[in-house]
């Protein structure tokens, strides 16, 4: 490995570590199940595709069915259901009747709402 290689490895372990790192904290400290499952998901998928990437630095993505090219496949399969799983999850939250924390509110889905019936002054 040379040292421009091991330079690349070594950075992308680290920004890694720091989404990982920000992804725990995230968890340990945000107030609600949403907030969680947002810094959780974004941080964590960023980080564990930093060291997928890492491992296709490591060892090369032109070996078919080597290591690099299973570490290229693990970030495909990463961004597909790490997505998929949090919108599942808050779903399934809202359904549940879980609240926002603080003031929030869920966004209007446009369904129309029963109106009110109007006073009529004549």
């Amino acid at each position: 490995m040379n040292m421009l290689q091991a330079a690349v490895v070594t950075a992308l372990i680290a920004i890694g570590s720091f989404f990982l790192s920000v992804g725990t904290i995230g968890l340990l400290r945000l107030p609600d199940v949403y907030n969680r499952l947002h810094a959780t998901t974004k941080a964590t998928t960023l980080g564990a595709a930093s060291f997928f990437l890492a491992g296709t630095v490591y060892f090369g993505p032109t070996h078919l069915g080597g290591a690099g090219l299973t570490s290229l496949v693990g970030i495909v399969f990463l961004f597909a259901t790490a997505p998929t799983g949090a919108h599942m999850i808050s779903q399934a939250a809202e359904r549940m009747g879980i609240e926002f924390a603080g003031d929030a509110v869920w966004p209007d889905t446009g369904e129309s709402q029963p109106e009110s019936p109007e006073e009529d002054d004549s």
